[in-house]
């Protein structure tokens, strides 16, 4: 099992990941800093949000997940030492409690409705503290919220 189990993902401002379950993201500013942080590292993601992908990510081992895979039993086939967790909204709530760090891109945008970050009930707050801020586009507003999770 991973040591460092890393929420990666971008936000609108109103906490959404897409306007639905197929959107594909063309509105994120952060895929280099995703493709670089990411590289060489393993990728969790659910079904719909691997569908969305506009081509094939190269250089990191993606593990597809359905809604009856078991979150221990994925972590606890990988070896690495560092994963990501790539979304979606529901793929995020069933691996929240093994999370050590997130990866949070706000991103300028606010959609009203749509996709929210963790989808799904009986989440518990987790207690986070702040680690860093990785700037992407200063103009226009885009940074990087990096965070360690020390527990719910």
């Amino acid at each position: 099992m991973p040591k460092k189990v890393i929420l990666i993902a971008a936000v609108t401002i109103d906490g959404y990941i897409a306007r639905h379950s197929l959107e594909i993201t063309r509105w994120s500013k952060d895929l280099h800093v995703f493709k670089k942080q990411t590289m060489g590292h393993p990728l969790i993601m659910g079904f719909n949000t691997n569908k969305t992908l506009s081509s094939h990510l190269k250089g990191r081992r993606v593990i597809i997940v359905q809604r009856n895979d078991d979150p221990v039993n994925v972590l606890k086939s990988i070896k690495e030492d560092i994963c990501f967790i790539a979304g979606g909204g529901k793929t995020y709530h069933r691996f929240y409690p093994f999370v050590t760090h997130l990866y949070i891109t706000p991103h300028p945008y606010v959609f009203g409705s749509g996709v929210p970050l963790f989808s799904g009930s009986g989440m518990k707050e987790l207690k986070t503290k702040f680690l860093k801020l990785l700037e992407i586009d200063k103009e226009n507003g885009i940074f990087q919220y990096q965070y360690e999770v020390l527990g719910s």
